[in-house]
């Protein structure tokens, strides 16, 4: 899950041709001329190969002989991938992405909560107290904050994969909460529906921890789809529009 965004010419590469096969170009099946891309991007093809190695790692390429390198079906893509997800995302897929995340959510982070509620640590609840003090803050990053409180959520759980899922879920989370936590969104405070999850996990109870996740997610419903519908009325413009369960 590794993001290669940022990283010189070759991670540059990356950006291009992961965005452009994310994006439909080419549609799956289709072939990729690598000579061809070497003059348009202005790189060798040593840098196009590597690039393409990258891509394959996640999914979106394959090569074949006499068939050459060409784009995997969108069943073989690893959707997993921190890199997939945003560039599904910026390639105006957010509709579906954020359906999958919230669907992702509402199975995942209940069970997840409840493992924490048996298995937290002091280490665990000083992390989240941590999180939920700067979540309180005028100053805070609304999105970096509630992305950081998730995280130690699934740490918490003390399963190593839970907590590893995070790195799949922040980008589609911020993603979600760009869109709330603006002048268009006008979310609630989120800290009591948080605090109430951490209580419950400090107390040592799965059932009550759970309820107050389903409940947290709920209310996300709630701030998400009152932040679409005011940005269409706005027209203001956004990845992400109104499915009914995304924000969650």
């Amino acid at each position: 899950m590794t993001s290669h965004a940022g990283r010189g010419v070759h991670g540059q590469i990356v950006e291009t041709l992961g965005s452009r096969i994310a994006g439909g170009e080419p549609a799956s099946g289709g072939t990729l001329d690598l000579r061809l891309l070497s003059q348009e991007l202005d790189v060798s093809l040593t840098v196009i190969r590597e690039s393409l190695k990258v891509l394959a790692g996640k999914g979106l390429v394959a090569a074949r002989q006499k068939r050459g390198t060409f784009v995997r079906p969108r069943a073989e893509w690893n959707m997993l991938d921190a890199d997939v997800v945003r560039w599904r995302l910026a390639g105006g897929q957010g509709d579906a992405l954020l359906r999958d995340f919230a669907e992702l959510r509402a199975i995942v982070e209940p069970a997840a909560v409840r493992c924490a509620a048996e298995r937290r640590t002091d280490a665990d609840l000083a992390a989240l107290e941590e999180r939920l003090a700067v979540m309180g803050t005028a100053e805070a990053d609304a999105a970096a904050a509630d992305s950081a409180f998730h995280s130690a959520l699934l740490t918490a759980s003390g399963n190593e994969m839970l907590a590893r899922l995070h790195q799949l879920m922040e980008p589609v989370l911020r993603a979600r909460d760009a869109i709330v936590h603006t002048p268009h969104g006008s979310a609630d405070d989120p800290v009591p529906s948080h605090r109430a999850v951490l209580d419950a996990i400090r107390e040592r109870d799965p059932e009550q921890a759970s309820i107050a996740m389903a409940d947290l997610l709920a209310k996300a419903a709630t701030d998400f789809d009152r932040a679409v519908r005011s940005r269409s009325t706005s027209g203001a413009g956004g990845a992400a529009t109104s499915t009914a369960s995304a924000g969650t």
